[in-house]
């Protein structure tokens, strides 16, 4: 089993924190994204993994320390480390044709701006598996249609009209990918119009034309990770569901005096604390100081040094100087306000 994961974005519905550190390995919950969501995947999917690729951006943006990071990632699992680069933005399709080298096999696809948990069954009726999550408000996704025999026939985004409630996730599993390569490399051959992508779903639908089955896969718990406020929904969720699991979230080289911690929180190696309430919902990074404050579902980078704050909602990035007492913050990194 292969996975690829197409993470060449500059994640922009997520700056600041995003212009310095890319969006998939920014940390929610105590680790990267990217991280969380490759390690539950292996977890799952009960085959061993043998390849995992990662198609990433500009050197300028996404370099060698990025690398190194991903290989690490893919060595931890056991499987071999392949690096592609997507030099123009031009779509989930595209970005997967840049891997074409390892597109043979069976294969999962996983988009690196979300968090789940599942048990990603794989149907061997399938020739390839989409895993959606039932949604209150299907017109602002991405959501499939499905015949009578519970095969999916149809992709539509944001739907103007219900076709059905199951929004796509963003992970997807081919039986044998290079069926998928040969329907996209068609769509790649294709002249763009302005402001056009070349897209999954186009291979997907050439797929679904030449007679491939698609069955629907479901997701227990799907959080997304696009935009600051969601991506602290996120975070506490995690920690929640983290903390249920019994993962320890607290390192032991942590200082913390005269303070109280109010669980679920993540608490990185080196962190000082000090005259402060934590918790719930809070992810603090390495290194990080804290002194007099009160924080609530915040997510707090490394290095940082915060003093005499009661925040509720908070992004702060890494290396961030703060002393005052606002009520709502989002910082990137290296930020200095006192």
């Amino acid at each position: 089993m292969k996975i690829i994961v197409p993470m060449a974005g500059r994640g922009s519905r997520l700056r600041p924190h995003s212009l310095t550190t890319p969006k998939p390995l920014i940390c929610v919950a105590g680790a990267p994204i990217v991280h969380q969501l490759v390690h539950e995947i292996a977890k799952v999917v009960e085959e061993p993994i043998t390849d995992i690729s990662f198609v990433i951006g500009d050197p300028a943006f996404f370099g060698e320390e990025v690398v190194t990071s991903l290989q690490q990632l893919a060595e931890e699992l056991g499987a071999k480390p392949h690096i592609f680069r997507q030099d123009q933005p031009l779509g989930t399709g595209h970005a997967i044709m840049c891997a074409e080298p390892l597109l043979e096999g069976p294969t999962v696809v996983a988009y690196a701006d979300t968090l789940i948990r599942a048990k990603l069954t794989l149907d061997p009726d399938a020739d390839a598996v989409i895993w959606v999550k039932k949604v209150i408000a299907p017109e602002a996704f991405g959501v499939v249609a499905l015949n009578a025999e519970n095969q999916i026939v149809g992709l539509v985004e944001k739907p103007t009209d219900f076709v059905s409630d199951l929004a796509v996730v963003g992970i997807y599993y081919f039986k044998e990918i290079q069926f998928l390569k040969q329907a996209l490399k068609k769509v790649v051959a294709q002249d763009l119009q302005a402001g056009e992508e070349y897209q999954i779903n186009h291979g997907i639908l050439a797929m679904m034309e030449q007679g491939a089955i698609f069955k629907p896969g479901a997701v227990d718990t799907w959080m997304d990770c696009g935009n600051p406020e969601v991506t602290l929904q996120t975070n506490t969720e995690m920690l929640e569901i983290k903390q249920k699991e019994g993962e320890e979230l607290q390192d032991p080289s942590a200082e913390i005096t005269n303070s109280t911690i109010v669980p679920p929180c993540f608490i990185a190696e080196n962190v000082k604390i000090s005259d402060s309430t934590i918790g719930p919902g809070v992810s603090i990074g390495a290194g990080t100081q804290i002194h007099n404050c009160q924080l609530q579902n915040c997510l707090i980078q490394s290095d940082s040094n915060l003093e005499n704050l009661t925040l509720q909602k908070a992004i702060i990035g890494n290396q961030v100087r703060y002393k005052g007492n606002p009520t709502f913050v989002s910082l990137g990194d290296y930020s200095q306000l006192e």
